[in-house]
């Protein structure tokens, strides 16, 4: 009998490259994006870490030193002095905001408020002062001097506690914190609430739940990844932390120094000391700090999460 030839194993179709009109469109609707980010956020992030790795000296100019600058700043006290009253802040302000924040987006979402539109917009409002403006105007209600503690005092004939002191200073600037920018995260919170599916409310009212097992079983854990990211921005804000303590240093330099942040500590050393390459150093650890501790924050809040 016979035998056939055996037929040759079937080749892999090759794949046919784009058409150079095809990927030109691509990169056409990318560099609209692609070219503003590079320019504005890789630039000057890749600038600041050169200027990190350099020193200025007054023998040898401009020299590359690798690390130095960082050892010099990790080891420096004032560094670390600023980056834990940042901490301190954090604790206090964080936790306030979000609460607050929740709060009033639960209320509005409630339905049982009266004139809704104008507790909405008052809380909101003061997201629309600028922070300069802000902390000037909290500045002059915490004068004992000059501003409504002082007024309150003299009408009043009592000693209240100085807002503007050594052991008030961070609970005082917290507070303008809390007045510019509870208003934004409860309009973001409010937001998510309201995309929550109504069925789930119809099913809790038939099994008898009541407000409160409504709001911890059902509208809470349904805004669990807004909280995150709020709370994310919240930290990654207060890492910021630079104008109202340098508006209110004006007011008590004794209390608030010029490194009393790390953003004033990084001004500080720029444009008063012109050590440019130890600011930018300063700057690219706590961008990694903030990075860090936002990281964790979302890994922990999101655990679990669906």
């Amino acid at each position: 009998m016979k035998q056939r030839p055996a037929s040759p194993p079937p080749t892999a179709p090759v794949a046919r490259r784009r058409p150079l009109r095809q990927r030109l469109t691509g990169w056409a609707f990318v560099l609209p994006f692609a070219v503003p980010f590079l320019l504005t956020v890789v630039a000057p992030i890749v600038y600041t870490a050169g200027l990190s790795l350099f020193q200025e000296r007054l023998i040898g100019g401009v020299t590359f030193v690798g690390l130095d600058n960082y050892r010099e700043q990790l080891g420096d006290p004032q560094f670390w002095d600023a980056v834990s009253r940042v901490g301190i802040f954090l604790v206090i302000q964080v936790p306030l905001m979000m609460g607050f924040a929740l709060g009033a987006a639960l209320a509005l979402d409630s339905a049982r408020l009266y004139a809704p539109s104008v507790f909405r917009l008052g809380i909101f409002l003061p997201y629309a002062v600028p922070g300069v403006v802000a902390s000037l105007l909290w500045g002059y209600i915490y004068g004992d001097q000059f501003g409504l503690v002082g007024d309150l005092e003299q009408f009043f004939d009592i000693a209240l506690p100085d807002p503007l002191s050594s052991g008030l200073i961070l609970p005082s600037i917290s507070n303008i914190g809390l007045w510019l920018y509870v208003g934004y995260n409860m309009l973001v919170l409010y937001s998510a609430l309201q995309s929550i599916p109504g069925e789930l409310f119809e099913a809790a009212r038939i099994d008898g739940a009541g407000t409160w097992h409504v709001i911890v079983g059902i509208k809470i854990p349904a805004i669990r990844n807004t909280l995150v990211v709020t709370t994310i921005f919240s930290v990654i804000g207060g890492f910021q932390l630079f104008n109202e303590p340098n508006i209110l240093r004006s007011m008590v330099p004794n209390v608030i120094s010029t490194d009393f942040t790390p953003n004033m500590y990084a001004y500080t050393l720029s444009f008063a000391g012109q050590q440019y390459n130890s600011a930018a150093t300063v700057a690219m650890i706590m961008g990694v700090v903030t990075g860090v501790v936002a990281f964790v924050v979302q890994r922990r809040g999101m655990r679990g999460a669906v």
